[in-house]
């Protein structure tokens, strides 16, 4: 285990995920994909909801077609479950326990990124609509000339946009997808759920159910100053 890259050290920005990891919205995302099955009179495969999970969302659009051999469909299924979505977030913006109070806190002390695959409105959108958005001095999502997770972009535009190098920044993350993104960008990652057996553990350099962890805020008080 290699909870000590992060437990003996001080990170200079954090860089953290939106979607399962700030925003209770994991729930969401499962909830449109189901929806939006249904409206195309469709089944979802078993295991879909774990595959799909940190994938952005013309990925997993492309991916429902797939594995549903309707190719013919992707387009309908993306714009329906990007659709689905954003009435769901829209109706319960709700945050990850520990998050808002983490979050709040460390940007007192820190700079602080949001690096997502969803869109920007969307991602800035539900900050707002926690009180959260004023924390955070950028927010980075996958577009032009920055491919989504796994790929390593947005980390590390995050990391460059807060002034320091990416193995100066911590990325917060509760998707293996996301882990992957961050660890490749350079970060040192604090995954957020349950350590998952075999080697997805690896992803992250120190797990926690959530972010009210009461050993990670003993770590942030002492670690950040918080």
């Amino acid at each position: 285990m290699t909870a000590h890259r992060i437990l003996s050290w001080s990170p200079s920005a954090i860089v953290f995920d939106c979607d399962g990891t700030i925003m209770d919205t994991e729930r969401h995302w499962q909830e449109a994909r189901n929806t939006a099955f249904r409206t195309f009179g469709l089944t979802p495969p078993a295991g879909f909801a774990e595959r799909a999970k940190g994938v952005h969302y013309a990925e997993c659009g492309a991916l429902m077609a797939e594995e549903t051999g309707k190719p013919d469909l992707v387009d309908d299924l993306t714009d329906a479950l990007l659709r689905n979505f954003t009435a769901l977030v829209d109706e319960d913006p709700v945050t990850m326990p520990g998050a808002a109070t983490l979050v709040r806190l460390a940007a007192r002390h820190r700079p602080l990124a949001v690096a997502s695959n969803c869109p920007r409105e969307m991602v800035e959108s539900c900050l707002d609509r926690a009180g959260l958005l004023g924390c955070f001095g950028h927010v980075v999502v996958a577009g032009a000339n920055v491919r989504p997770k796994p790929e390593p972009d947005v980390y590390r535009r995050a990391a460059v946009l807060c002034g320091v190098q990416p193995e100066e920044a911590l990325a917060v993350e509760d998707s293996l997808t996301g882990m992957e993104s961050a660890r490749r960008a350079g970060l040192r990652v604090l995954g957020i759920g349950p350590s998952p057996n075999g080697p997805g553990a690896e992803q992250a350099d120190m797990w926690v159910e959530s972010l009210a962890d009461p050993n990670l805020m003993s770590w942030a008080r002492d670690r950040i100053g918080l």
